[in-house]
């Protein structure tokens, strides 16, 4: 089981590193009754962080159980989706690449 979370790669760093903080716990409050998210945290709660771009970012919103951040600092742009722990992903997710 793990949990994904993507960021958009024009997000600068430092809100970068609050999108995720943020992204998994809203994903955890939205989700967390759920049976997949039980299992999750009995361990090990992987998380899995990708960098995607535009594009990939608005492709995945299309994909379900997903928790959008916004930030209020950049005017309220989206700038994270956290999605809810699973065991098999969409093929798209493989090709992500990891957020570095």
């Amino acid at each position: 089981m793990k949990m994904y979370i993507l960021i958009k790669d024009s997000i600068p760093a430092g809100y970068a590193m609050v999108a995720a903080a943020h992204a998994s716990l809203a994903a955890y409050l939205k989700f967390q009754e759920a049976e997949e998210v039980r299992e999750w945290l009995s361990g090990p709660f992987y998380k899995t962080l990708c960098k995607v771009n535009e594009k990939q970012f608005e492709k995945a919103k299309s994909f379900t159980d997903h928790v959008v951040i916004t930030e209020s600092a950049l005017e309220g742009q989206e700038v994270a989706l956290a999605f809810k722990p699973r065991e098999e992903w969409p093929k798209d997710f493989k090709f992500y690449p990891l957020y570095r």
